[in-house]
């Protein structure tokens, strides 16, 4: 039998290590997908520190990953059906097992509470199979949503990785109009998505707030209109920015993508009154808030909303929008650094360390 190495998380607070397991055999309508390339994100170092409920350590990494379908058993489609074949290059959506069956699938719509949901690489551990991309291979199970990735580069699919599906639905439930001055919040790779999706989208202006400088600066060739170092300045300072670039009035839209509960309440007080609050970066418990009900949200007449993660809506437009001439010049100004499986704990420390744009394994590349 063949065998397949793997990065893994032993346990909360430990290092990557590479292990060796057994390639499986395939049940009716799975697949075995051989991975090119697979993101590090924000979630994975989350993951590594062990910030995340529930998580079932051992663990293989590695959410969102482009690879070549090697083996398939039975038959597997695309969402319209067609069928795909072995050495096609495919992406797959990383949420498996929504039931649309349950009260928050069929009466609330909100699929992404789904209490049945798993994903591959966070809530799938070492003792479900190969269920993260951290690996030379992937095992796709049945009822795991693949989707072709043909006209789109490899490279240009990662420059968006899980950030694109993530701030699709942030700027969609922002409801940004055309000439909107939106302010983002967090230069990571969502809130790099986030600019250029609400630049997309016909805001009039987008500012971003966030660090270290090398980040900002790719914000400014992704679209914002201007940039703030939120390490070096005031809360004062962030405020008299903001209202320089919005006649006073502070932005029509604000999207938090940060991951600091503190800047939650910044974003309240950054956004003009009758203003709009989309809070897209508190994935994990980051701790509390304090603001003002009076004064930072009730006075100010303010739409707050929440947004947590993504469904295959978002990811399959995603993927449909990297197809166009605007999205594909945007996404290719975000910057890849490539990392072997062995240097899978580099690629955390640069990602929590903020020291790349954007950090993918690439399993086929030798040590450097």
């Amino acid at each position: 039998m063949n065998s397949v190495q793997v990065a893994v998380i032993p346990a909360p607070g430990r290092d990557v290590e590479l292990r060796t397991v057994a390639e499986p055999a395939l049940e009716p309508d799975a697949a075995l997908l051989r991975i090119e390339l697979s993101e590090v994100c924000g979630t994975d170092v989350h993951l590594q520190k062990g910030q995340l409920a529930e998580t079932p350590y051992p663990l293989i990494p590695g959410h969102v990953s482009v690879g070549f379908l090697e083996k398939i058993r039975g038959r597997l489609t695309d969402v319209h059906g067609r069928a795909l074949a072995e050495g096609d290059r495919v992406t797959f959506f990383d949420v498996h097992r929504t039931c649309h069956r349950c009260w928050y699938c069929r009466v609330a719509q909100a699929g992404t509470r789904c209490p049945h949901r798993k994903v591959y690489g966070i809530t799938y551990g070492l003792n479900d199979g190969l269920s993260g991309g951290w690996a030379e291979k992937v095992y796709l199970k049945p009822g795991t949503q693949v989707i072709p990735l043909d006209g789109v580069p490899t490279e240009l699919f990662m420059a968006g990785g899980c950030s694109l599906p993530t701030a699709l639905h942030a700027v969609e439930r922002a409801h940004i109009r055309f000439g909107d001055r939106v302010l983002v919040l967090g230069s990571g790779p969502v809130g790099l998505s986030c600019v250029i999706l609400a630049g997309l989208r016909g805001a009039g202006s987008v500012l971003c707030i966030g660090a270290p400088d090398a980040r900002l600066q790719t914000a400014a060739r992704v679209g914002a209109a201007a940039t703030l170092n939120f390490q070096s300045c005031s809360d004062a300072r962030r405020s008299e920015w903001v209202r320089s670039h919005t006649d006073g009035h502070g932005a029509d839209v604000t999207i938090e993508a940060s991951g600091d509960p503190a800047a939650v309440v910044q974003g309240m007080r950054l956004t003009r009154d009758a203003g709009r609050l989309i809070v897209v970066g508190q994935y994990t418990d980051a701790g509390d808030a304090v603001f003002n009900p009076h004064l930072d949200l009730n006075k100010k007449h303010l739409d707050v909303l929440g947004c947590w993660g993504s469904d295959f809506s978002h990811f399959h437009r995603g993927v449909e929008l990297l197809k166009t001439e605007a999205a594909r010049h945007a996404w290719s100004r975000v910057e890849l650094e490539r990392f072997a499986l062995s240097q899978a704990n580099e690629a955390l420390a640069a990602v929590a360390q903020g020291r790349c744009v954007k950090a993918i394994i690439a399993p086929g590349l030798a040590s450097r």
